[in-house]
């Protein structure tokens, strides 16, 4: 099997259809491969939210903000591992993607009010939100066949809607219905569907269960992919060149999009490059490492491979979709009054309020007298009280806790019930409670920053530490085993802000770009806020899409870094 198309994009998740929209709009005939049968990736299974730095959405609100501003606070947590013109990329263009994203599609983006960045007290963070947007709500009922071709559950709920957001999770049953009737749903699944439908209409073609194997290339360039098939394998072309394989000519610039995903799912990349632990992944199941490995084959420079999208994740009974394992993140249930996290040794050993990448890094801390990673696995403990006013492990509400968390009447024998030695849970406990009666956490810290403070502000004081700082103390106490684990990785082959493959000498592989998780992320070690992720996915995505039109076959040297 042979074809040929101007512009071959590999993955359909938020990354990969941008690309191939960006693309598209510059008039280049596309296709999508995407390995798994369903479409969307991780950005399917994800909350949907963009941050972008000085957004128009922020801007109509009257929210003071700027490029600038944004700049300098991913620069103030960067540790040195951030290339300062990459960050420089993604703060400018972030506003150009949204012009993008509203020229070319249905999707429109809004404010999620009052969502705080990850670390608001650092220089130029914004403690009362601004950066964190989210698409309203999207008929995935106009898709028609497509529609139930994209991974992840049904919602019908805005990110503000949920509790991740500042929601309760639940909707006036006559809203939830009407909303369920009209096929409209949000979050990652709303997003895909939005960009899916704008790639429909620009004439893209798209092909699932269709894995990349490795890049064909003529004299140094990227002409083409092997793939994998039901049929066995085959060739995409995306040049004309004399590969070994009879391939048919093109007329505009033939390039490659790698839009592949992390390598969370491959044992041997994960003890490789990360630098720590991970035990339960929850993106797509497919993030194998297949673009990180057809890169590395052509000489691609790598970067940024130790760093992950970390986070605190729970296993939930069952599989989803996609084959993955279910699981929850672990990010609003911890923050609330009520609910403290310990590790094996029955000890808190983090402020539970930090934001899940921070707080995942907990896991990586080793003890080097026992030489043991402490405080994996932990467990989340919280009471009644967190129940009754908030909601726990997506319920709303006074809702009933699931049946396979761990429930007992005393925190010793919860404790024991997770076999935690009871003593020292219940002195953490006991010192825990007394200093939050007290409105302090004087071990961590927790309460002291706005973002901390997030989670329980909506329904009580967002402007004081009650709103994470609540004694653990109203019978039954409920328990539940939480892991490392991470949203995706974010180390890949090195690109130049346009999305441009780099070499080992820092010059342009010709014809291969990247986008998203699989590439080396411009962030480095930060996650400056909600919808980090899908900010690198998406304006890499539209950068490269159009440079892969653009740029002649013979790329020009890149400045060495």
């Amino acid at each position: 099997m042979q074809q040929t198309y101007d512009v071959l994009v590999l993955g359909s998740g938020a990354a990969g259809l941008t690309a191939a929209l960006s693309a598209a709009v510059e008039g280049a005939r596309v296709v999508v491969l995407e390995k798994a049968d369903l479409l969307g990736g991780t950005t399917a299974l994800s909350g949907g939210t963009v941050w972008i730095p000085g957004n128009q959405p922020a801007r109509a609100a009257g929210i003071a903000d700027s490029c600038e501003s944004g700049l300098r606070y991913l620069l103030s947590l960067s540790h040195g591992l951030i290339l300062p013109e990459l960050a420089e990329a993604l703060v400018q263009r972030g506003p150009r993607y949204i012009d993008f994203i509203h020229e070319h599609t249905e999707l429109r983006f809004q404010l999620v009010e009052g969502y705080p960045d990850y670390h608001p007290e650092r220089p130029g963070g914004l403690p009362r939100g601004g950066r964190s947007i989210e698409v309203g709500l999207m008929d995935l009922a106009d898709l028609g066949p497509w529609a139930d071709r994209i991974a992840g559950v049904p919602s019908h709920l805005l990110i503000r809607e949920t509790p991740l957001g500042g929601g309760t999770g639940v909707l006036p049953a006559p809203l939830l219905a009407e909303r369920s009737r009209a096929g409209a749903e949000g979050l990652g699944r709303g997003l895909v569907a939005g960009l899916l439908a704008a790639c429909l209409r620009r004439g893209v073609e798209i092909r699932t269960s269709t894995p990349g194997r490795r890049l064909l290339t003529d004299d140094g360039a990227v002409v083409g992919v092997e793939i994998g098939t039901d049929a066995g394998a085959g060739t995409v072309s995306a040049g004309s060149a004399s590969t070994g394989t009879p391939v048919a000519d093109v007329v505009l610039a033939r390039s490659v999009v790698l839009a592949t995903g992390g390598f969370e799912y491959d044992p041997v990349l994960v003890r490789d490059f990360l630098r720590g632990p991970v035990t339960r992944p929850l993106g797509a199941p497919t993030n194998t490492g297949d673009g990180l490995r057809m890169a590395m084959r052509v000489g691609a420079r790598l970067g940024n491979m130790r760093e992950a999208w970390w986070a605190p994740a729970v296993s939930v009974p069952g599989v989803r979709r996609d084959g993955g394992a279910n699981g929850l993140l672990a990010s609003r249930d911890r923050a609330l009054p009520g609910s403290i996290m310990v590790n094996g040794h029955g000890r808190r050993f983090a402020n539970e309020a930090a934001n899940y990448n921070a707080f995942g890094g907990a896991f990586h801390q080793l003890d080097a007298a026992r030489f043991e990673y402490p405080n994996l696995p932990a467990y989340l403990v919280f009471d009644q009280s967190v129940v009754d006013r908030f909601g726990v492990l997506g319920g709303g509400p006074g809702a009933p806790v699931p049946a396979w968390v761990a429930r007992a009447d005393s925190l010793g024998a919860l404790a024991a019930a997770l076999g935690l030695p009871a003593g020292q849970v219940e002195a953490t406990a006991a010192a825990f409670n007394a200093h939050a009666r007290a409105g302090t956490d004087p071990d961590f810290g927790r309460g002291e920053s706005a973002f901390d403070r997030f989670p329980g502000g909506r329904t009580l004081d967002p402007d004081t530490p009650s709103s994470t700082l609540g004694p653990v103390e109203t019978a039954p106490f409920y328990g539940v085993r939480v892991e490392s684990s991470l949203l995706g990785t974010k180390g890949g082959p090195r690109t130049d802000p346009d999305g441009r493959v780099l070499d080992v000498d820092g010059d342009a592989i010709p014809g291969l770009y990247a986008a998203g998780n699989v590439m080396a992320s411009p962030t480095g070690m930060v996650y400056g806020g909600a919808g980090a992720t899908l900010a690198v996915a998406g304006i890499w995505g539209m950068s490269a899409g159009r440079a892969a039109v653009h740029d002649p076959k013979s790329a020009t040297s890149q400045e060495r870094r």
